[in-house]
């Protein structure tokens, strides 16, 4: 788990912990919890197939996720250490998204998948 620093609008700053809730020690599981809803696979086969890494290049893929979802699935695929947010450009603030080690550790993941759906499905 990574700390974070939550400021309010007072400007008051808190240390807390970036927690992904999990339901069981299993670790199917527990990467269900993190990985297993529609879109963070799609954002992670994005960056690691496709080679997006703005936030419009993953706003144009195919799936068309929502807007909203897109700046949860990045913040938090952020705080959980598979992308790395880097600035590109100050004015207006740009951002782009690298795959860390960690992220990087899914790629096998989301070959199997390619695998099974192309002889599958």
């Amino acid at each position: 788990m990574t700390k974070a620093k939550i400021q309010s609008k007072s400007g008051a700053t808190a240390n807390t912990k970036a927690t992904c809730k999990v339901r069981s020690p299993c670790p199917i599981a527990k990467t269900l919890d993190l990985l297993g809803d529609k879109w963070t696979l799609l954002v992670l086969r994005d960056v690691l197939v496709f080679g997006a890494a703005t936030y419009s290049e993953f706003a144009k893929s195919t799936e068309r996720i929502p807007s909203n979802l897109l700046s949860d699935r990045l913040t938090r695929l952020v705080s959980e250490g598979f992308l790395e947010k880097q600035s590109y450009q100050t004015k207006p603030p740009r951002y782009k998204y690298i795959a860390t080690t960690k992220g990087r550790a899914i790629r096998p993941i989301i070959s199997a998948m390619k695998k099974f759906g192309d002889d599958n499905l």
